[in-house]
């Protein structure tokens, strides 16, 4: 088995805007979620300024994935919050120069313990377009199985694309 890199979730910092804002207006990434639109900075900036890091307050949380030299790698978060059924809804994204290198997974495995032992949620879920391999394995990885197929799920301003539903009871 592989060894996972070491990681570390962390708080978004103000110093984190350019790689907030670089993702979230990254338009290959918009297919596989429900922005479509792009951010500006000042939009950003205040997320980050008003956002109380509390996922009661926010019905949401996102992290920062800080490799064990310090850099940000990319960002995992937790979205969709139902505080009355205990679950929410898994995202990430890995910066392109460093997918492939397990980062994914050891940062999953983190989110995965960090809603179970801090959050006490009951499950976490996932929605991952069908012809992403990739993604489709590392949340397998971690403990997600698929339930069902969404068919026609996911837009990408040209044609409609299945997704599959991941779901990890923790």
């Amino acid at each position: 088995m592989k060894v996972l890199p070491t990681i570390r979730l962390r708080a978004i910092e103000p110093e984190d805007l350019d790689l907030l804002y670089q993702i979230e207006n990254d338009s290959s990434l918009w297919d596989v979620g429900t922005t479509n639109v792009p951010y500006s900075r000042y939009t950003l900036h205040d997320y980050i300024a008003t956002s109380a890091d509390d996922i009661y307050a926010d019905r949401q949380v996102r992290l920062v994935i800080d490799n064990e030299a310090g850099q940000t790698v990319g960002i995992v978060d937790l979205v969709r919050f139902e505080p009355q059924h205990q679950r929410a809804e898994a995202g990430i994204v890995i910066q392109k120069s460093c997918r492939c290198q397990g980062y994914a997974t050891a940062a999953l495995s983190e989110l995965r313990a960090y809603a179970l032992r801090i959050l006490h949620l009951h499950q976490l879920y996932a929605v991952v377009k069908s012809n992403n391999a990739a993604a489709l394995h590392v949340f397998q990885n971690v403990g997600f199985t698929e339930q069902n197929v969404l068919k026609e799920w996911l837009f990408d301003g040209r044609k409609y694309h299945d997704a599959h539903l991941l779901q990890s009871f923790l």
